[in-house]
């Protein structure tokens, strides 16, 4: 058995590997995607170096020393000119738009009856930052009228953030917790993405094999358990090497064309995170910030990722060889994959669910108790343990027993799909010209 299993494993493995659609995908694929990640950044580039000019008409006796130039946002200020003047010469001058602030005796009448003029809807970027500056103004002449001097405004001004530490008295960050989830719901993701792509080779190859009669041949020799497995593990091993191939070409690639046209990912990423106004306060957060992306290194450092990767390699093939055994069983029910239409929904909809509840539930509560019954159910815990792990193993962390019976429950989860889908494999592979049902289905498991 072993034998015929492993002559199986090395005809699929080569035919994938031969196809000329697998060679030319395992070649332009990392070609499209660094492209796109350069396109990306470098457009963000070019759109973040934009300054958006604000005309300003300023009619009152009030704000005349707030609008002051920001990131990606700059102010002309205008006098001695009609509204109508101001939008023509706004017009004009090509300016995104004209602020207009009216005559009035009060700041709070100002700034109720102030317009912002723009040809289109306007930047929501924008509005924030001008709402922002009517905002602190109106909030000081409001406190002003209480008896608060602008110095005890400014006190009343500052932000506060309750410091975080753990019992044995370390440090803490804010949002680790989720950007840990993020990690691990990108290896959960990648799972999920090899299952669709090389679950749907499995099915396609056995419609082809199954279509052209050779099927019969094949398996006049070989059980179509052996058959089966084989089938499912060859195309695995083609799909990790073409895995592997992406990720070693597209980050050399990546790298190199990077360092050609001298794009640096962070700044850009800063840039685009950076709302408008920030950049004239960012010299005096500059060193606090510092020390907290210190902080955020260490976090990220700390994770566990031996074991974050060892269980992903668990998670990946415990969680490929199950839903694979599904798509080979799909694929020998049917006789042309327009009939599988109605089997695949119910496949996918686990893995959609792990992903979307798995991230609500993991940045909401990532012990409680929907996310730990998703990170146990076998069909879901490939993505939902893996968004878990980031935080280790123990006492506020996941417990070791939940991490082991997750690993038991896909092992038997294993065996006891496999043992089905080979039993619709047996009989479906030499069934042709009729679209099972589903209560057909199951009366084939009971032969």
């Amino acid at each position: 058995m072993t034998g015929k299993l492993a002559l199986i494993v090395k005809r699929e493995y080569l035919a994938k590997v031969r196809n000329r659609s697998f060679i030319v995908m395992t070649i332009l694929s990392p070609l499209l995607i660094v492209g796109m990640i350069v396109l990306i950044a470098y457009l963000t580039k070019i759109n973040d170096n934009e300054t958006r000019v604000v005309t300003v008409l300023n009619d009152s006796d009030f704000f005349h020393q707030q609008f002051q130039p920001s990131q990606g946002l700059s102010f002309v200020n205008v006098d001695n000119i009609s509204l109508e003047e101001a939008k023509d010469s706004t017009i004009a001058l090509g300016y995104y738009g004209l602020l207009h602030l009216p005559k009035g005796n009060d700041v709070e009448y100002v700034a109720r009856e102030a317009y912002l003029y723009t040809k289109d809807n306007p930047n929501t970027n924008i509005t924030q930052v001008l709402e922002g500056i009517f905002q602190k103004q109106l909030r000081q002449n409001r406190l002003g009228q209480l008896g608060i001097s602008p110095e005890q405004f400014s006190e009343v001004e500052k932000p506060f953030e309750i410091n975080l530490a753990t019992f044995e008295g370390e440090r803490s960050v804010r949002g680790i917790n989720e950007i840990k989830a993020f990690i691990g719901g990108a290896f959960g993701y990648a799972i999920m993405m090899f299952i669709i792509i090389y679950g749907g080779f499995v099915m396609r190859s056995v419609i082809e094999e199954k279509t052209s009669r050779i099927i019969e041949v094949i398996i006049s020799s070989v059980k179509p358990f052996q058959l089966m497995l084989g089938k499912i593990i060859g195309t695995s091993l083609a799909g990790i090497t073409q895995f592997a191939i992406w990720i070693i070409s597209a980050s050399t690639l990546l790298f190199l064309v990077l360092l050609f046209l001298d794009i640096d990912l962070g700044a850009v990423a800063a840039q685009t995170s950076m709302a408008p106004g920030m950049g004239s306060n960012m010299a005096q957060i500059s060193a606090p910030m510092s020390k907290e992306m210190m902080l955020y290194t260490k976090e990220i450092i700390n994770i566990p990722w031996l074991l974050l990767i060892a269980s992903f390699l668990v998670y990946f093939i415990l969680g490929y060889l199950i839903y694979s055994s599904i798509y080979a069983a799909i694929g020998a029910a049917v006789d042309n994959e327009t009939d599988t239409q109605q089997f695949i929904f119910p496949i996918i909809l686990p893995l959609m669910l792990a992903i979307y509840v798995g991230f609500f539930s993991v940045f909401s509560n990532p012990h409680g108790p929907i996310a730990v019954g998703f990170s146990l159910f076998p069909l879901t815990s490939p993505i939902v343990m893996l968004m878990r792990l980031p935080g280790g193993i123990g006492e506020g962390a996941v417990p070791l027993w939940q991490l082991l019976l997750s690993v038991a429950l896909l092992i038997v989860t294993f065996w006891g799909i496999v043992s089905l889908a080979a039993k619709i494999y047996r009989v479906g592979i030499l069934m042709y010209g009729k679209r099972p049902s589903y209560k057909e289905l199951f009366k084939w498991l009971k032969y």
